[in-house]
């Protein structure tokens, strides 16, 4: 169960780029332990949240806590992070260990603690039989669980995933999920999502918040936005509450790949 601890803090919290708003003075809160679904149309401020949790983007007003740090200190609030984009990120020429490897280098990990963390991961999510074989030789569905693998090398107190399950079949992202949760629960690893299958959030989730126009809809488990929407699923929920209009999307493909290499330095 998620504890009552902040393990998130974020207080009005603004992104603009010119004259445009992107996140509009949001607050909410995260609990340690807590699995926390992210959901919006695409354009509505999801992705520049994220960036600025990330330390990718500098608000331009408002605070963020995480794990106790103010944003300002990146070293240390990177540290307590792992993240998996929703672009692979992945290199297809190295084998699966050889990619925990290398992330655990750029952590400055002891190589002992890389070969035992590096085990215990791949085992968990059940690729250390194919550890020595090229990632560009694995489905879709393994890339993710070996992404998720090496986002917890170092250890975090949070996963932010970012579309973790998009253009996966549904075997394979109830699989995915199934070991998120083993992390979350047998770690106490807060879980920070975003997702377009709402589902995911109504079954995965603890707490969900909407943000729509860069602000805050509402935030509240699954129940009570169904209740408060009057609503039969989170589906029709977030419909009702958000429009049915189309949206642009907020950040290509290239942009989030640019933005992994400035966090990992690669």
């Amino acid at each position: 169960m998620p504890g009552h601890s902040s393990i998130i803090s974020v207080k009005g919290l603004s992104k603009q780029f010119g004259g445009f708003k992107a996140v509009d003075g949001i607050s909410f809160e995260v609990r340690a332990g807590e699995i926390f679904a992210f959901l919006g149309p695409n354009g509505a401020g999801k992705t520049t949240t994220i960036k600025m949790l990330t330390t990718l983007l500098d608000p331009t007003a408002g605070n963020i806590e995480v794990d106790g740090a103010p944003i300002s200190e990146k070293d240390r609030v990177r540290s307590s992070f792992g993240i998996v984009f929703q672009d692979p990120s992945l290199d297809d020429e190295l084998t699966a260990y050889e990619n925990m490897e290398f992330h655990g280098v750029l952590y400055g990990i002891e190589r002992n603690a890389i070969k035992e963390r590096s085990a215990r991961m791949l085992k968990l999510v059940d690729l250390w039989e194919r550890k020595d074989d090229l990632v560009k030789t694995f489905s879709g569905g393994m890339k993710r669980r070996l992404e998720i693998a090496r986002a917890f090398i170092h250890e975090p107190k949070i996963l932010y995933l970012d579309e973790p399950t998009i253009g996966l079949d549904p075997q394979t992202r109830n699989h995915l999920w199934d070991f998120v949760k083993k992390l979350n629960r047998e770690n106490g690893m807060t879980v920070f999502f975003t997702t377009h299958y709402m589902e995911e959030a109504e079954k995965a989730a603890d707490r969900v918040a909407i943000i729509d126009h860069g602000k805050i809809k509402m935030i509240g488990t699954s129940a009570q936005i169904r209740k408060f929407a009057k609503a039969k699923s989170l589906e029709e929920a977030f419909l009702k509450i958000t429009g049915r209009d189309m949206r642009e999307e907020e950040a290509s493909g290239v942009e989030e790949m640019r933005m992994h290499r400035r966090l990992w330095g690669r």
